[in-house]
């Protein structure tokens, strides 16, 4: 009787109850409540990056399968992980221009991707969907992709796991490589329990096959007769068939001109970036770029970077992989969506578009950008000096994560970092590079993802509060050393090397030596001493810190430091103009000039472009929650962490809030009934 009396009671606490969890559920991110991460059981396996683990490819013919690398055709084999026997696994070569470039070495160290699940669906190891093997090309150093991941994850960016690997092939020795994580499927799984959508924008045709990795690039297309690289940077058009408009058309070359010009690739054309660098062997005057500087960058008069007959400068990508809004049309934005990582509905773009165009835009940042998480990645970014990416001339290398309409960056292929995508001998500029107009962003809005930062002046400010947090708490020459100590006796027995032992020892000092002089510069730069903007630095660079010493070619470079993959800027702040030592990709980017160039440098050609000032206002943030409405997902078929088949849901909060409620109102009722 006494139950009966109190049922009323009971259902209104159960259903105050569902309320409460519901509104927990809903409001999480701004209560500052953190979702639990979830551990796979690779993460403390494979992952572990405190040793070398060990990865045995067993293979019926290997040299087949290496004499066709890079066609990136799957073939059957099985590994051996640590012990651990894993069947049936899919293994292809990969890489961007390292797939060309290896063979152009007469190399066979390909890098590999592996594939658990090709053969099996739902197959993994040890809950790890997809692994890539970096055969290390292009770093004397063994670690700048290495040190990149862990300084990401230490500081609190989402970034894919990694750990070193002694590789044999059917158990003869093949050469110490780096495992990362693809960041695919498990990697969702494991930073945003799969909620949300990947993307990779891209739209050059270098390296490694499928949309935007460019699979007919051919490195020999970009060597003279001498068999030297020349830097001559191309991009694809998805959006027409010419030249012109958004793409580039070639400049009239002048009458004196002695050299040849590389010819264009089929199927290639110029996107709305940098101008190609000239062969090394032009010895006339660098043609006119035209009447037409009504196009340029955005700056102060006199203070602009040309345009070349309308083509502005600000890097080859499209405006798409640049993550700018152009209009509503999907169309628009076929880099990003013919490089997606994940099934994608029309809703799917059209949330996207809008996140670009308020980015685009500086409106509703806060529920635009996970804004914690893309300062920790800029900070870290922007410390390691990698042109090869989003800050650089290239734009690419990035993936793109959007969960209920909320941006965050993941970091990819830093092989290059610590400035050593440019060829220069001379590693001063690479050092002093500043940290609020990094590398190809003046903030003019033509890198939206990074610009945010440095056209408001609290985000400005947050941002100089995390780089400093991020020199105080992370250990860089420790890690480096730690690392050194790990890796090189490893080394100093790798069969398939790109580099002699001695010329690692010589790389890791020389890094070593960067980031003792980068971080002191950027010290510098947060406090004032130092100049933290091209503008400043041009005007002013008396205490710039001095890495005259350091060869960045030492640590591994595109094309050995002197290919013309890259190009330094080398400042003369007596008449504000830039040269450049070493040319190539880097052309244009930051002001330089094209590699092998020996003619006349174009009559009012600046040294150096200002960054309109900012008006917009925008509120500071703390610390990061993780996940956020919209993030929150299930999983079935087990509780495991390394179950082979984990199906993840993607629940909106509005759905979450109104299962919960119907449960709670659901076991009231039936409470009440059954007394």
């Amino acid at each position: 009787m006494s139950t009966h009396k109190n049922i009323d009671r009971i259902c209104v606490v159960i259903t105050v109850i569902a309320l409460i969890i519901t509104g927990l559920v809903m409001n999480a991110e701004k209560l500052g409540i953190e979702k639990a991460e979830r551990k796979m059981a690779y993460e403390t396996t494979l992952f572990d990056n405190s040793r070398v683990h060990t990865i045995d490819i067993v293979i019926d013919d290997w040299d087949a399968f290496i004499s066709t690398a890079t066609s990136e055709e799957y073939t059957n084999c099985s590994l051996v992980i640590d012990n651990n026997s894993v069947k049936n696994v899919a293994i292809r070569g990969k890489g961007n221009t390292s797939l060309s470039q290896v063979a152009a070495l007469n190399s066979e160290r390909y890098s590999f991707k592996i594939e658990f699940d090709h053969y099996e669906s739902g197959k993994t190891y040890k809950g790890l969907d997809k692994l890539c093997l970096n055969n290390i090309i292009q770093d004397n150093t063994y670690m700048k992709d290495y040190l990149a991941y862990r300084m990401m994850a230490d500081f609190g960016a989402d970034a894919p796991l990694c750990s070193y690997a002694w590789v044999t092939v059917n158990g003869e020795d093949w050469g110490l490589y780096l495992a990362v994580e693809a960041v695919e499927d498990s990697f969702m799984e494991r930073v945003y329990d799969g909620a949300g959508d990947l993307y990779k924008p891209d739209s050059l045709s270098f390296g490694g096959g499928g949309p935007g990795n460019g699979k007919d690039f051919n490195i020999e297309d970009f060597m003279n007769e001498n068999g030297e690289q020349m830097g001559f940077p191309f991009s694809r058009d998805n959006s027409s068939e010419s030249t012109s408009g958004s793409g580039f058309t070639m400049p009239e070359m002048p009458g004196d001109f002695s050299g040849e010009m590389p010819s264009i690739p089929e199927g290639m054309s110029f996107g709305d970036g940098q101008i190609p660098n000239l062969p090394n062997d032009f010895s006339g005057e660098l043609p006119s770029f035209g009447d037409d500087t009504s196009e340029s960058t955005e700056g102060e008069s006199g203070n602009k970077r040309p345009s070349f007959n309308g083509f502005g400068g600000m890097g080859m990508g499209s405006s798409d992989v640049k993550l700018k809004y152009t209009d509503d049309d999907p169309d628009s934005y076929s880099n990003i969506f013919n490089n997606a990582k994940s099934t994608v509905t029309e809703f799917d773009k059209a949330r996207l578009i809008n996140a670009l165009k308020n980015l685009s835009e500086g409106e509703n940042l806060e529920d635009t950008l996970d804004i914690d998480e893309v300062l920790r990645y800029f900070v870290v970014h922007n410390y390691l000096v990698n042109s090869d990416s989003y800050t650089g001339s290239m734009i690419h290398n990035y993936y793109l994560h959007e969960a209920d309409g909320k941006l965050s960056m993941i970091p990819w292929d830093y092989n290059l970092a610590f400035g050593t995508f440019q060829g220069s001998s001379d590693g001063t500029d690479a050092v002093n590079d500043p940290i609020d107009t990094p590398l190809s962003i003046t903030g003019d809005g033509s890198r939206p993802m990074a610009d945010w930062i440095f056209q408001n002046e609290e985000y400005t400010e947050l941002y100089h509060q995390y780089f400093a947090e991020f020199l105080e708490q992370e250990d860089i020459i420790g890690l480096i050393d730690e690392t050194y100590e790990m890796i090189k006796s490893y080394v100093e027995k790798d069969p398939t090397a790109f580099c002699t032992y001695e010329e690692f020892e010589t790389g890791v000092a020389t890094l070593r030596s960067f980031c003792e002089k980068r971080t002191e510069s950027i010290k510098g730069q947060l406090d004032g001493s130092i100049p933290s903007t091209d503008e400043g630095q041009q005007a002013e660079s008396a205490n710039f810190i001095d890495a005259s010493d350091i060869k960045l070619s030492d640590m591994g470079s595109m094309g050995g430091g002197n290919s013309g993959f890259g190009g330094s800027r080398d400042r003369n702040t007596d008449d504000n103009t830039e040269t450049s030592e070493q040319g190539g990709f880097g052309g244009f980017g930051g002001g330089q000039m094209p590699g092998g160039f020996s003619g006349e440098k174009p009559e009012g050609m600046p040294g150096g472009f200002e960054r309109p000032d900012s008006t917009s206002s925008g509120p500071s943030v703390g610390n990061r929650p993780q996940g956020g409405p919209g993030q929150f997902g299930g999983s079935f078929g087990g509780s495991d962490s390394s179950s082979a088949s984990q199906i993840s849901i993607d629940w909106p909060p509005v759905i979450i809030s109104a299962v919960v409620l119907a449960a709670g109102l659901a076991i009231a009722i039936l409470y009440k009934k059954r007394s």
